[in-house]
């Protein structure tokens, strides 16, 4: 599975010493099942997370659940809830065209990450998401990306990389 926002994302996590996990929902690529509006894929993001946490050398007070797109608004919907979350990323959040994720307030710090030209993640209803998430979320905005960053691969993840320092 290769995508470059993923790898971007992955690049800061690796710089901070972060083990990742990177999985496809239930019915993409080589994964069992089928599309479940969100619900489906909101659990196979908590499981992602128990996976992780359960290995060997990977410190469970420390798991950020990261997402690009669809899997930001998975991220989202999963990570507020889950215990084992500590921080969220959500890249390209796609509010244009389908419920965030982002409902109610949320206890552990979140930066969502978009592009000035990205349809799917307008930054109006990315900065009122982060409202309703409350003091702890955060917005970046890199100037130039749209929702798929070709060629803005390095300001995402320095922006990734400023936030969880």
């Amino acid at each position: 599975m290769y995508n470059n926002v993923v790898e971007a994302v992955l690049e800061a996590m690796w710089q901070l010493g972060y083990a990742t996990l990177r999985f496809n929902f239930r019915g993409v690529g080589a994964s069992e099942g089928e599309y479940d509006g969100g619900e489906g894929e909101a659990s196979d993001a908590h499981a992602a997370v128990r996976f992780l946490a359960a290995q060997s050398g990977v410190d469970s007070n420390t798991i950020v659940l990261a997402g690009y797109s669809f899997g930001a608004a998975m991220a989202l919907r999963a990570g507020i809830a889950d215990p084992g979350v500590t921080r969220l990323i959500a890249v390209a959040l796609p509010v244009g065209v389908m419920d965030g994720g982002g409902e109610g307030e949320s206890l552990k710090p979140v930066l969502l990450v978009s592009g000035d030209s990205d349809s799917y993640s307008p930054e109006a209803q990315v900065r009122a998401v982060a409202k309703n998430l409350g003091a702890l979320a955060r917005v970046e905005i890199i100037t130039g990306a749209d929702h798929f960053f070709a060629g803005y691969e390095a300001g995402l993840t320095a922006a990734i990389l400023g936030a969880l320092r």
